[in-house]
């Protein structure tokens, strides 16, 4: 007697068809848990082997043969109640932890029972992480809907369960129902920065968008020029995730000043066509905050930051920030990163190479090149961070945002430190802060300063009192937090060295248990530093890192697409979605037949 399917991954109210075959034929009896027919609690399950869920967690289906009761077999469902990946590395902590994943195991994570389910075709290359959320109402029906969004300028919403790529809608952010203007395009990368090429061959979509899951609405930023290449846009969009349509008010075109002589004048001027909108976008308490840096260093450029409140009706900024207004310089950019934010609203984000002159008695003093910030929700500077080596860190181009923040869970009442955030660039170091009393400038406030001896273009993972990251050129670390004194040590390396730009992780458990730590190698990433070659996904036991459990190369069937510099993957309902740029090298999205491509990894049986 067999039951299929083996494992069965499905989100809270959804159902699973399980079928039971009876040699002979026949009917069978069902339980789940052992519980005749299961309960609310369990779920439920029909005479004809449809499953409800019940509570979230695995559950065990048996089907008995009712001829021959000596006959049965088994399978597994795994109810999560995740409600989405609605933002960057999973919530504003910026942890990269969904411990809401129950289907995916260390012992399912293997070339067996694991591989590519689907690869799904998209216009262009995805820079941004695939977002995903659980029971949403299209048309007349639920779905799991994984987001993606494209260089060219669109956004493509995919069923999540579906192994075919079944397409719920599909949007142009510059078409005109969607603000553009007749014969707009996303942006050439020969058009942006000083020729080098970072971002190729158009840019369009690059920071990860956000959405607002009370009201079902996606943030995201665009980037185009007009049909005569002489004029940039840059748009904030409200899309309902439900259609795709914009929201009434949306979009708005982007533009900001704020006071400062680095653009010769009292104040300095947003440029659309200099600034980077690299980072991922952050959303709380009503309001979305965006992030820019610069194209390929190319002047004059700033680290920007800005407010924007959606009423219903409008999109209405409420707050403008730059990092250094006087100096130019000091882009926040963080690899793709996005600002983490702590319970109280505040937002930590780190900034680039650029003059630093905030401890001076006098003006100006408010540029904060190479700096960890902390502003609060009106992008105020409450606190900041700025290590002793600033100078060495902007005269030698090593960026200090080159990594983001992470914070981590709050420790027990009564420690030394109990906010603490972690953090790091290009010169190697981790800093363990603390978010109570970061310091202002100089290395003597920092609570632990690790030397990783690797430069750091990504942000940690933390899970269960374990960090995980990986720099240029070495492995992936493990590092064990001791909570009372707030002191981490080295636990486990993984024996893959990950190359330039090293790999941002993301986590998967049950709670703390079942724990794996997904990273993307995407050294291959095609633009001028680098040859093209695919991403290779790679799976770890998150208690040891010297197990790896499974990787994309070792069966020529899980082939990804090429890689995306910065990509990161996004696990949900037993599922790992990765954003590649097909076969495209570089050219125009037209000179390859698959100029981007998601990349769907499960259970195969």
């Amino acid at each position: 007697m067999s039951l299929s399917p083996q494992t069965a991954a499905i989100t809270l109210t959804r159902s699973q068809q399980f079928t039971a075959t009876v040699p002979g034929g026949g009917a069978a009896t069902w339980t789940v848990d052992g519980i005749a027919n299961g309960n609310t609690t369990v779920g439920t399950i029909s005479a004809t082997g449809l499953y409800t869920a019940g509570a979230a967690g695995t559950h065990t289906i048996v089907a008995t043969s009712v001829a021959n009761t000596a006959q049965s077999a088994s399978s597994i469902v795994a109810v999560t109640d995740l409600a989405g990946v609605f933002t960057y590395h999973n919530d504003l902590a910026r942890d990269g932890a969904n411990i809401q994943e129950y289907a995916l195991t260390t012992g399912n994570i293997n070339t067996t029972s694991f591989g590519k389910l689907a690869s799904c075709l998209v216009d262009g290359a995805i820079y941004a992480q695939p977002l995903w959320a659980a029971n949403v109402m299209v048309s007349v029906a639920k779905h799991n809907v994984v987001f993606v969004t494209t260089q060219h300028d669109s956004i493509f919403a995919f069923d999540a369960d579906s192994t075919s790529c079944t397409q719920l809608w599909s949007i142009s952010l510059i078409d005109a129902a969607h603000g553009g203007s007749g014969g707009e395009t996303s942006v050439p990368n020969t058009l942006i920065g000083s020729g080098a090429g970072d971002i190729q061959p158009e840019i369009g979509v690059t920071g990860t968008p956000v959405i607002d899951a009370a009201s079902g609405i996606l943030y995201v930023v665009s980037k185009s020029i007009n049909s005569a290449q002489t004029t940039f846009f840059q748009r904030l969009h409200a899309i309902d995730i439900t259609t795709g349509n914009e929201k009434t008010g949306s979009p708005v075109l982007i533009a900001g000043t704020y006071p400062g002589t680095g653009d010769g004048s009292t104040t300095v001027t947003f440029n659309t066509k200099q600034q980077n909108q690299r980072g991922g976008l952050g959303f709380v308490n009503g309001t979305v905050y965006i992030i820019w840096s610069s194209h390929e260093d190319s002047s004059p450029w700033y680290g920007w930051i800005m407010g924007y409140r959606y009423t219903g009706t409008t999109l209405t900024q409420t707050s403008v920030f730059n990092s250094t207004p006087n100096v130019q310089g000091g882009g926040i950019w963080m690899s793709g990163g996005a600002p983490a934010i702590d319970s109280g609203n505040n937002l930590y984000v780190l900034t680039g190479n650029g003059t630093f002159d905030a401890d001076s008695s006098t003006a100006p003093n408010n540029d904060y090149g190479d700096s960890l910030l902390q502003l609060n929700a009106a992008l105020q500077v409450t606190q900041y961070f700025t290590p002793s080596d600033e100078l060495e860190d902007a005269q030698t181009d090593r960026d200090f945002a080159s990594g983001g923040a992470a914070l981590l869970a709050n420790l027990p009442t009564g420690n030394s430190v109990t906010h603490a955030l972690i953090c790091g660039g290009k010169d190697g170091t981790l800093y363990v802060l603390n978010r109570d009393l970061l310091g202002g400038f100089g290395d003597a406030a920092a609570v632990q300063m690790i030397a990783l001896g690797y430069s750091i273009y990504s942000t940690s993972a933390f899970w269960n009192n374990n960090l995980f990251i990986a720099g240029v050129g070495g492995p992936l670390v493990s590092y064990q937090l001791n909570q009372s004194t707030v002191q981490f040590t080295l636990a486990s390396t993984s024996s893959h060295a990950y190359s330039f730009p090293g790999s941002t992780p993301s986590v998967s458990s049950a709670s703390t248990h079942n724990g794996i730590v997904w990273a993307l190698d995407t050294h291959t990433y095609c633009t001028h530093q680098s040859s093209c070659g695919p991403a290779v996904l790679h799976a770890y036991d998150a208690t040891n890192l010297t197990t790896e459990l499974w990787n994309s190369s070792l069966n020529s069937a899980d082939t990804a697409g090429y890689a995306v510099k910065f990509s990161v993957p996004t696990v949900a309902n037993g599922r790992v979605y990765v954003g590649t740029r097909g076969n495209n090298i570089g050219g125009a999205d037209s000179s390859t037949s698959t100029p981007g491509e998601l990349e769907i990894y499960g259970l195969t049986q």
